[in-house]
């Protein structure tokens, strides 16, 4: 730890380590593995960072942020330390030359995205590699019950330990006890090792306001108004709300943009980098805002809509204050958002029929044959939402019934560097200019691109012909795009009944749509609680502070604050006979009572969006009405 610590002043410009670093860097140096569950902005970059110079091997750094990745790597450049990063913005040429560093043992630390772990090449190539630390950002996303499962998580403990990865990290800003249990399990941690160091924060004022939702716009405008200046974000669960709060601030005088996902990656950027470098102007943005930013004097971040759970509210709060001066978390409650929030768990749970669908088409192979799958295609042809598509798979991949391998693209696109196809068959001898003849004449041509099918060459095998294209693209001879991206399977066993494991997958969903209910209802319940609200918060994640803080709305006014009742909504009114009509029409988007349901109360799905329902009148026309009642209905 000398040697660390003087890594700590000489590498990275800090004089001590910050609360909990110091034990994760000593596990790590000792050989074991080590979770560290930080609040954000508390250093756990750090804990990878540090230890990467002074181990012997490459450190892996699976996060599933791109905007934190390209960050990272500037600073870590900027230090002397060679980083690099492997992600879907990166084109043929920037991945070559990240590999070929890779390959000659000169990167000390690589970024990857979760879903990488799919490619047979990309992990050839790492199991060339002496891996010494293998550290997993999010690490919550492992757990079924956090906040924010993803799939790809689920498989990460064990391509580490395929990779004889010498010890793991993990690490996360949020995790219930429960959470904390499933990481440090999933990933073999030991007690010992797992760091916690607290979500308590005594610089941020923690202030509750239960508003009508009519009231709420003026609520905030006079808030904005009446406070001193400073860097602001305003947290609002839908990107059309975003859109109006942001121009309804500016009309009153206040310097508001918003931020959300549906804007292009260079507006996005353009929004951060105007409030990033200002320390007076509000950002009005979905929860697409925040991960990876590093901005330590957010003063004031308020939600205008109720956050989908307390782990997802302690996160966004937390971006408050990092400097360690008083800042201010204000969230105006209302019940009317209920609803919304939990739509949007509502949206994903797949119905039997689809899962019944989709396991038919999987198990349709026999045992040991390999097939490939769109995700795409699945995906619409069932119903199901491609994030729920892949936890399903994933599902079956875990229980041994089937084994993913390299993902493959089935189309391509091709035109020469410069000049002409002429001046590329003439770099080559007779035959080979003879076969890449063949195998553009077998394509589509455009005006400026040749579509080509692998599969479609004739006479050729589809290796042969992808291998050829990417030469040409490897030696800047071509240039090469990639589309319908497919997913290969080989079906290792058969389930004993179909029937069975649909209903345990259904289940499994139903349990999962269930928990985001009560997440929703957790933050409900924090508003109202009768007594010291950040206890309460802290307390969910298993942090036990004796005394109240004094500055929470229960400590400041001591009184437990009460909801009001949601404005009463629209009468639940259906024209049944153009829904019935319409079903008739699209048996396939709206079948289902559950389908008619998410149909009705305004959510997509990959069928309706195929069939391009939501520009119908009925889309969404019971998008105020809980979800629960509008499937009575149907």
């Amino acid at each position: 730890m000398t040697a660390a610590a003087e890594i700590l002043t000489s590498r990275f410009g800090y004089t001590e380590f910050r609360p909990g670093q110091q034990q994760v860097v000593e596990s790590l140096l000792a050989g074991r593995s080590a979770l560290a569950v930080f609040p954000t902005g508390a250093g756990k970059s750090l804990c990878y960072q540090l230890p990467a110079l002074m181990l012997e091997g490459l450190t892996v750094v699976v996060s599933p942020l791109i905007a934190l990745m390209k960050d990272q790597i500037d600073l870590l450049a900027r230090q002397g330390i060679d980083a690099a990063r492997l992600d879907s913005s990166l084109d043929a040429t920037e991945v070559r030359a990240v590999s070929d560093r890779l390959r000659g043992g000169s990167l000390k630390l690589l970024y990857v995205a979760p879903e990488r772990f799919n490619n047979e090449r990309f992990l050839a190539q790492l199991g060339q590699t002496k891996i010494a630390l293998f550290a997993v950002d999010e690490a919550h996303c492992i757990s079924e019950w956090g906040h924010n499962f993803r799939p790809d998580y689920l498989k990460l403990a064990a391509r580490a330990h395929e990779l004889g990865a010498e010890r793991v990290l993990a690490l996360t800003a949020t995790a219930t006890p429960a959470v904390v249990a499933d990481i440090c399990a999933g990933f073999g941690i030991e007690e010992r090792d797992s760091v916690v160091t607290g979500f308590y924060r005594p610089n941020l004022t923690l202030l509750t306001t239960p508003v009508r939702a009519h009231e709420r716009d003026q609520a905030l405008i006079d808030r904005l108004r009446e406070r001193a200046d400073g860097s602001t974000i305003v947290y609002v669960t839908l990107q059309r709300t975003a859109e109006r709060v942001a121009a309804l601030l500016a009309v009153a005088g206040l310097s508001a943009r918003a931020y959300h996902a549906g804007m292009n990656a260079d507006a996005r950027v353009e929004v951060q980098e105007w409030w990033t470098h200002s320390d007076a102007n509000i950002v009005v943005a979905t929860i697409a805002f925040g991960m990876g930013i590093d901005k330590a004097d957010v003063r004031y971040v308020y939600h205008l809509n109720l956050p989908k759970g307390l782990e997802s509210y302690s996160q966004e709060i937390g971006r408050a204050g990092r400097d360690g001066e008083p800042s201010i978390c204000e969230l105006f409650a209302c019940r009317d958002d209920v609803p919304t929030l939990e739509n949007f768990a509502f949206g994903d749970t797949p119905t039997p029929e689809a899962i019944a669908g989709l396991l038919d088409d999987v198990f349709a192979q026999s045992e040991g044959e390999q097939f490939a799958v769109s995700e795409y295609e699945l995906s619409t042809r069932h119903d199901v939402r491609p994030l729920v598509l892949k936890t399903i798979l994933t599902y079956l991949e875990l229980d041994g019934f089937l084994e993913q391998g390299t993902p493959f693209y089935a189309g391509y696109s091709v035109r020469p560097a410069s000049g002409e196809w002429e001046d590329v068959f003439a770099t080559f001898d007779a035959d080979r200019a003879d076969f890449l003849r063949r195998v553009l004449a077998s394509g589509k041509e455009g005006r400026i691109w040749t579509g080509i099918d692998p599969k479609a060459v004739p006479g050729e095998e589809r290796d042969r012909v992808v291998s050829a294209l990417d030469y040409l693209e490897q030696q800047g001879l071509a240039e090469l795009k990639v589309a319908d991206v497919r997913q290969r399977f080989t079906l290792l066993r058969q389930p004993p009944s179909r029937h069975e494991l649909r209903d345990r997958l259904a289940e499994r969903f139903d349990r999962r749509e269930q928990s985001e209910a009560e997440r929703i209802e957790r933050v409900v319940a924090l508003v109202e609680h009768e007594g010291c609200q950040v206890q309460a918060l802290v307390g969910y994640f298993g942090e036990t502070r004796p005394e109240p803080c004094g500055h929470c709305t229960f400590c400041m006014t001591g009184t437990a604050q009460r909801l009001p009742k949601p404005d009463a909504p629209p009468g639940l009114e259906l024209d049944r006979a153009a829904l019935d009509e319409l079903t008739a029409e699209y048996p396939t988007a709206l079948g289902t009572p559950r389908q008619r349901a998410r149909f009705l109360c305004g959510l997509s799905s990959p069928a309706a969006t195929k069939a391009k329902l939501s520009r119908h009148s009925l889309f969404g026309t019971l998008a105020e009405q809980r979800f629960a009642d509008v499937l009575a209905l149907t």
